[in-house]
């Protein structure tokens, strides 16, 4: 079980990381490739005061109207990023790992923190599965890869849960907790998980046509 730790710690997690970087730089290039392509006036009219305006703007919680129209997605939304963000980055198990292979630390969260945060990140995918189950609206453009980026996001968290708690199995529950969560970084610039490259292009796009060109909000 040694050799498999140090194998998917070492190796495998240098492949993850180098399918993330280089596929992320190759999907940014190719959108705006294609953005010249078939709308080259949104490139040079983009404004990134007006799209700063609109990103900060739909950051706030209820700021906008389409957030205030469905209150409880937005928080759960909020929630669900800033615990999935915070947790990989501030997990003191993971900051270990940053000082060995790079020497580099930083803060630690406190393990009952990470705790708390992980649940909350199983519990607003929990939300987000009876969305897409109950709310037709949701259901009617659900696709499987929908239901397979919401495991791939929630099973790191699920594993890491056990692995903390050390419910069953502990040693097997670490090398599928790793391993998941390098298959999700590996993943993100070829899913739709890929919003996370996307989404502040996105919005900025947004705000920089409303406030530029309809000189109106869009939020």
């Amino acid at each position: 079980m040694h050799s498999i730790y140090e194998f998917i710690t070492g190796p495998l997690a240098w492949v993850a990381w180098g399918v993330l970087v280089f596929g992320s730089i190759y999907r940014l290039v190719s959108m705006y490739n294609l953005a010249r392509k078939k709308d080259a006036s949104s490139i040079y009219y983009m404004n990134w005061k007006n799209g700063l305006t609109s990103i900060l703007n739909w950051m706030v919680p209820l700021r906008s109207l389409g957030w205030r129209s469905r209150p409880a997605v937005n928080i759960v939304t909020i929630i669900f990023h800033l615990c999935l963000f915070a947790v990989p980055v501030f997990l003191s198990g993971h900051v270990v790992l940053w000082e060995k292979y790079f020497g580099v630390t930083w803060w630690v969260m406190p393990d009952h923190v990470a705790d708390t945060l992980t649940v909350a990140v199983v519990l607003s995918c929990c939300f987000f599965a009876w969305r897409r189950l109950t709310k037709r609206e949701v259901a009617f453009v659900t696709r499987p890869m929908d239901w397979l980026v919401l495991v791939i996001a929630a099973l790191p968290f699920v594993t890491g849960f056990i692995c903390y708690h050390q419910l069953f199995a502990y040693q097997t529950m670490l090398v599928i907790h790793i391993v998941s969560g390098l298959l999700m970084l590996a993943l993100i610039p070829f899913t739709r998980l890929s919003h996370m490259l996307f989404a502040p292009f996105t919005r900025a796009y947004m705000g920089s046509e409303f406030l530029g060109v309809r000189h109106a909000k869009d939020w």
